[in-house]
C-alpha cells in the first residue's frame, strides 16, 4: 500500500459536507483499504469558522477556500458548497492544480457542465458528480458507464423529495398545498424558502444533467422546460383518484423517435396507479431509464439528506481516488451526438382539462368541436352540473402541446367556458 497519503479538501461543511466529514475521519482504515492508500482530510472551507460542528474536527477548519484549493498538495477537492460562485471559481482553480473534483452542485452542473468537463479533460482530472443526482441512488454512473454500450431512449422519474412529499400527502390525507407545504417544512424536507423545490428549478437542474448523459449531448437548465406544483388543487388530486392516477412532480427526458433531437421538462403529471412510479411515498425518489437492449430499469432510494448524499459523495471520493493511484481518469462526458433540444410546444403527450362551464344544452358539443377544431381528440369526458353551473373534465389522446394551448386559448374565449380550472399532462401509460 502506497504510504503518502491522498489528501482531499473539503469545501463546504453544512448537512452534507459535516457529514463526509465525519465518515472520512472515523472509518480511515477502512478508506485507506479500499482505495490501496491513505486518504487524509487535509482541510475543510467553511464560510464561518466559529459554529459548532460536532464531529468535525476544529483544526481542519478555514475560511479561505481559495488558499485551500491552490495549496499545491491537494489531490481531491470535494465540494459541497453549492450555487455557481464562488464554486465554479474554485473547480476550475482545483483543475489548474492537478486535482480531480467530486461535486454535489447540480445547478452549477446544469449550467455550465460542459464548460467544466472540458477543463477537467484538459488538466487530465476526474469531475465526479454522483450526488449531483438524487441523491444516495447510483443512477449517474450506472448512464454513464453500465449502459455505456447500450442507446438509452427516455428517462423519467421523481428527482425532487420535497415536492414527492407535498404531493404524497396531498394525495394520501386530503390537504391542501400550503397544508402539505407546512408539514414538509416541519419536518425538514423543505427549505425556509422552498422555492427551487415547488417551482421545479430543483428538478430541472437534475433533468439536465440526465439527459446529457443519457444521449450523449449538451443540455442545460435553459433547455428545461419548467413547470411547479404550486397551482396542483385538491380537486386535482381528486380528480386524478377518479382516473385510477396519481399527481406527480416529473423529470421526462426523451429522445425523438427519429433521433434527431431531444427533450427535458419537469411538471406535474397524473400517472396511472399501475405504473411503479405511482407508489413512490414521502420524500423519496425513483427514476425509470428505458434503453433499447437493457430494457426498463428502476433506481429507487432516498433522494436526499445528509447521510445518504454523503454517501454518494464518499463513492465518487473513493473512484477518484483509485483512478489517482492508478494514473488514470474515468469517463469524461461524451456529446459526440449534438442533438438539439426540441421547444415544448413539439412534445406530443396526453391531458386533463378541467372546465367551469354553463349548464345547458349545447355547450358540450361546442366544446368538443373546439378541441377537434385544432386536431386534439378526445378520449373521455366526465360531466357534473351543479346550480346552472356544470364542471366537465376532459381526457384527451395524444397531441403536441402546441394543439392544446390552442385549444385551450379558443376554449377560454367561450361565452359558455366561465374558467379553465386546471390543465395536466397524464404520462407513463
Amino acid at each position: 500500500m502506497r504510504t503518502r497519503p491522498l489528501k482531499v479538501a473539503l469545501l463546504g461543511c453544512g448537512v452534507v459536507g459535516s457529514e463526509v466529514a465525519r465518515i472520512m475521519t472515523t472509518t480511515a482504515d477502512d478508506f485507506a483499504a479500499r482505495i490501496g492508500a491513505p486518504v487524509e482530510l487535509a482541510g475543510i472551507a467553511v464560510r464561518r469558522a466559529g459554529r459548532p460542528r460536532p464531529g468535525v474536527p476544529e483544526h481542519l477548519l478555514t475560511t479561505d477556500a481559495e488558499a485551500l484549493v491552490n495549496r499545491g498538495d491537494i489531490d481531491v477537492v470535494v465540494e459541497v458548497v453549492g450555487g455557481i460562485e464562488p464554486s465554479k471559481h474554485l473547480i476550475l482553480s482545483a483543475f489548474e492544480q492537478g486535482a480531480s473534483v467530486v461535486s454535489a452542485n447540480k445547478a452549477l452542473l446544469a449550467k455550465d457542465g460542459a464548460e467544466l468537463h472540458t477543463a477537467a479533460a484538459e488538466a487530465g482530472v476526474d469531475l465526479y458528480y454522483e450526488a449531483a443526482v438524487a441523491g444516495a441512488i447510483p443512477l449517474i454512473r450506472p448512464l454513464r458507464e453500465s449502459l455505456a454500450g447500450d442507446r438509452v431512449n427516455r428517462v423519467l422519474g421523481i428527482v425532487n423529495g420535497t415536492t414527492n412529499f407535498i404531493l404524497d400527502k396531498m394525495d394520501s390525507t386530503g390537504a391542501g398545498y400550503s397544508e402539505a407545504l407546512e408539514e414538509a417544512t416541519a419536518l425538514g424536507y423543505a427549505e425556509a424558502d422552498p422555492t427551487a423545490d415547488v417551482e421545479g428549478f430543483d428538478a430541472a437542474a437534475k433533468a439536465a444533467i440526465l439527459a446529457g448523459i443519457a444521449f450523449h449531448t449538451k443540455v442545460t437548465a435553459a433547455d428545461v422546460y419548467r413547470e411547479g406544483l404550486t397551482e396542483v388543487t385538491a380537486a386535482d388530486i381528486a380528480s386524478a383518484k377518479a382516473m385510477g392516477c396519481v399527481v406527480k412532480l416529473l423529470a421526462i427526458c426523451e429522445r425523438a423517435a427519429d433521433g434527431a433531437s431531444v427533450t427535458a421538462r419537469v411538471h406535474p403529471a397524473m400517472i396511472p396507479l399501475s405504473h411503479p412510479l405511482a407508489s413512490v411515498r414521502e420524500a423519496y425518489n425513483a427514476v425509470f431509464v428505458e434503453a433499447e437492449a437493457a430494457g426498463r430499469l428502476m433506481f429507487y432510494g432516498p433522494g436526499a439528506g445528509g447521510a445518504p448524499t454523503a454517501s454518494a459523495v464518499l463513492g465518487d471520493l473513493v473512484a477518484v481516488c483509485r483512478n489517482k493511484l492508478n494514473g488514470a481518469t474515468g469517463p469524461g462526458h461524451s456529446v459526440y451526438t449534438r442533438l438539439p433540444a426540441k421547444p415544448m410546444d413539439e412534445v406530443v403527450t396526453r391531458y386533463h382539462v378541467s372546465l367551469d362551464v354553463d349548464d345547458r344544452a349545447g355547450v358540450l358539443a361546442q366544446v368538443a368541436s373546439v378541441f377537434a377544431e385544432h386536431g386534439v381528440s378526445i378520449d373521455t369526458v366526465r360531466q357534473q352540473g351543479r346550480d346552472g353551473d356544470a364542471s366537465l373534465v376532459v381526457v384527451t389522446h395524444r397531441a403536441t402541446d402546441a394543439a392544446l394551448s390552442a385549444t385551450v386559448d379558443k376554449l377560454r374565449a367561450l361565452d359558455s367556458v366561465r374558467d379553465v380550472a386546471s390543465i395536466m399532462r397524464v404520462e407513463g401509460e
